[in-house]
């Protein structure tokens, strides 16, 4: 029903910056009043930890270890979600996924977005 596709990864020094994509296309027919749409990222050995998330009411919610880093940002008319993440630094290397889930944000729970992209790498080098 909800299909998402994330570009914009790549490989950047310390303190270079990368804007992430992902293109959302919804089943013709599927509406939701409520829902979010979300960044997280995975590192190899290390469990999926939410980054940003947005919701169609206009809330934002950032992890603290990239806030004033990452801003997330949506272009409805191209049905797109971003990721403007600045700073970077080595450990901000992961795999970067977008996830939509129905309902409110709350808080970062990987297990309650019902639909993911199959993420963007990122990698930092010092």
């Amino acid at each position: 029903q909800v299909q998402l596709a994330e570009s914009g990864g790549g490989s950047v020094q310390t303190g270079g910056s990368l804007r992430l994509s992902c293109e959302v296309s919804k089943a013709s027919g599927y509406a939701e009043d409520l829902y979010c749409m979300g960044w997280f990222r995975q590192a190899p050995g290390r469990e999926r930890e939410g980054v940003a998330s947005l919701g169609n009411d206009g809330g934002t919610r950032y992890a603290d270890s990239v806030k004033g880093r990452f801003t997330i940002s949506q272009d409805n008319a191209k049905n797109t979600l971003y990721l403007q993440i600045n700073s970077l630094t080595p450990g901000d290397t992961a795999m970067y996924y977008c996830a939509f889930k129905p309902g409110f944000c709350g808080t970062f729970s990987p297990g309650r977005y019902t639909h993911w992209g199959q993420g963007t790498q990122v990698t930092v080098s010092s």
